[in-house]
């Protein structure tokens, strides 16, 4: 594969832009947001990420002409393209968005649904050195957001299917696909472990460098979500849940591993947490001897050591990346966010509706 080595400048976020406190204000101080390379093949675009404690990768989108940088999150768990505005009012995106500066081109007067409510625009979207392209895109400019106070990126690309977006409107991967800007329907993930840097998010083909052996392909349930069955959970070759078969949500926007409450709870009795507010501890030595958490997907076992579903928290205290998922479903239904896809390398094939698993280098 050829690869263009393509230097980047550093330029100010619009959350930097729009204040300068933020709940990891230290961190981001003592770690500036370093952009090394997007590389661009004949058929591959690879663009970095930044890793936030383990918690959230972020990466840079431009909108609009001049361009106004974004750091948002690549969710493969929803649809839709949102950043944040000021506007209270349809018409305010025609000539005001969150910095004074080039407006951005109202489209329609819907409402996003929650957690955003705001109004659907479009402009030009591209990477941050503009070699991916997509051109009348919609998107939402977010003015009420619930839950999502402190955070530290500014908005959400989202890689999921046309089919489960709040909008309505067409998501930024398939406009990108019609527009020809993508030899290939696919995306792929590599998630650093602990480094700030490393982490990518790629476009149009695979890279082969960041995975072992041979990527094992898992069919999705039906086309229009990232969805597979999963045979089961095991600690030392018992079943510990999805012991009659669930299915299995892969999604690069959630930090945890997402359960029922009554089998999250009986994996923290397992491993012998203790609950403090919203999270369950262990202690840190203790992670040495802790088994390993095998998931079993499509007849191939996919193993986590305690190293991987063990997290540390500002303060350097151990917890479990095992998380209740408040949604209620009418089949078991797991979770699987970024602790699990650090571990191993994702390919998302939506010409084939399939996602991809290998262990990550």
């Amino acid at each position: 594969m050829f690869c263009e080595r393509i230097p980047l400048r550093q330029v100010k976020t619009m959350r930097k832009t729009l204040s300068g406190k933020n709940m990891l204000k230290n961190f981001l101080k003592e770690h500036p947001y370093r952009l090394s390379q997007i590389f661009r093949g004949s058929n591959l675009t690879i663009h970095p990420l930044r890793n936030i404690m383990n918690l959230v990768y972020v990466g840079n989108i431009t909108i609009g002409t001049p361009p106004q940088e974004f750091q948002v999150v690549f969710d493969t768990g929803s649809s839709d393209l949102w950043v944040p505005s000021f506007c209270t009012m349809p018409a305010c995106c025609e000539y005001r968005h969150p910095v004074p500066g080039p407006s951005f081109t109202c489209l329609t007067t819907s409402v996003f649904h929650l957690p955003h409510e705001g109004f659907l625009a479009y402009d030009t979207v591209r990477n941050s050195i503009g070699d991916l392209v997509s051109t009348d895109q919609p998107f939402g400019l977010s003015v009420v957001e619930y839950g999502l106070e402190g955070r530290n990126y500014d908005g959400v690309l989202g890689l999921n299917y046309p089919n489960i977006s709040f909008s309505g409107a067409i998501p930024i991967f398939d406009n990108l696909k019609n527009q020809g800007a993508i030899s290939e329907p696919v995306f792929a993930f590599y998630l650093s472990k602990n480094k700030q840097e490393g982490s990518v998010v790629m476009f149009g083909g695979v890279d082969h460098q960041y995975y072992k052996g041979e990527l094992n392909w898992i069919p999705l349930i039906e086309a229009g979500e990232w969805r597979v069955h999963m045979d089961r959970i095991s600690m030392k070759r018992t079943v510990i849940a999805c012991s009659d078969g669930c299915e299995a949500l892969v999604h690069t926007g959630t930090s945890h591993i997402e359960g029922p409450g009554r089998l999250v709870n009986n994996i923290h009795r397992l491993i012998r947490t203790r609950p403090f507010d919203s999270k369950h501890y262990v202690s840190c030595f203790a992670t040495k001897y802790l088994p390993s958490i095998t998931f079993i997907i499509n007849g191939i076992k996919y193993p986590m050591t305690a190293r991987a579903y063990i997290f540390k928290d500002s303060r350097g205290r151990c917890y479990s990346a095992f998380k209740e998922n408040t949604v209620r479903t009418s089949r078991e239904t797991w979770i699987l966010g970024d602790a699990f896809l650090r571990r191993y390398f994702s390919v998302f094939d939506r010409g084939n509706d399939r996602i991809g698993l290998a262990q990550a280098v």
